[in-house]
């Protein structure tokens, strides 16, 4: 099964002041201006429509995202037998004090449904690289823990996993644009999970799955 491609990023990629300076994707009332980049910023905001000029960035990241994705999961894939999701759950569980988590914590570290999550627990639990424990803290529901055997597939898969991300962004994006994407993309992924009703608990780290191999 194929990582949809705004599963595991979900991130709602708006503008921002940040990268609006930077990258030049304002816009004026009136026209297109050379003078402050791609596009002048607006003395006030307008409504979106389809035809406004600042989805240009929204659907480059978008494109950029799901292809990006979809070369990392295959890559794994090839190498590893393993899929970007289920990277992205052992990392969780790595990163995790004790190397356990709940499924609902897991489920919105990888951003997939509550389903969706049982059934790919089930297929890791089946290779041997997470065991279903009882919770630790209250006894109620069930935990995912990391197994041996899961920590030792998880470093040999982020040799391939780190290499893509350095071939497929990395080496694609000048230097100081890295803090950029990385200041404006925290702002938003701030801003999805003040808006949504359902955040809170355990939060992982907002990133790309595979940043680091596991200790």
């Amino acid at each position: 099964m194929r990582p949809a491609s705004v599963c595991l990023l979900a991130q709602l990629y708006a503008t921002d002041s940040c990268i609006v300076n930077h990258f030049g994707f304002g816009y004026d009332d009136n026209t297109m201006s050379e003078t402050t980049g791609r596009y002048a910023a607006p003395e006030r905001p307008r409504r979106l429509t389809a035809r406004d000029p600042r989805l240009g960035p929204w659907r480059a990241f978008l494109a950029a995202h799901a292809l990006v994705s979809r070369r990392l999961d295959d890559d794994l894939r090839a190498e590893h037998e393993m899929t970007l999701a289920e990277y992205a759950a052992l990392l969780q569980l790595a990163e995790a004090p004790d190397r356990r988590l709940r499924m609902n914590q897991i489920a919105d570290s990888v951003f997939l449904s509550r389903s969706g999550v049982t059934r790919l627990i089930d297929r890791l639990e089946a290779d041997g690289l997470v065991e279903r424990s009882h919770c630790s803290t209250d006894g109620r529901g069930a935990e995912a823990v990391l197994t041996e055997l899961g920590v030792s597939r998880l470093r040999q898969a982020s040799r391939t996993h780190l290499r893509g991300i350095e071939a497929y962004f990395l080496d694609n994006v000048e230097p100081l644009d890295l803090e950029v994407i990385e200041r404006a993309c925290a702002a938003i992924g701030r801003r999805a999970r003040t808006d949504d009703p359902a955040a809170g608990g355990y939060r992982p780290h907002a990133s790309t799955p595979g940043e680091r191999p596991p200790d």
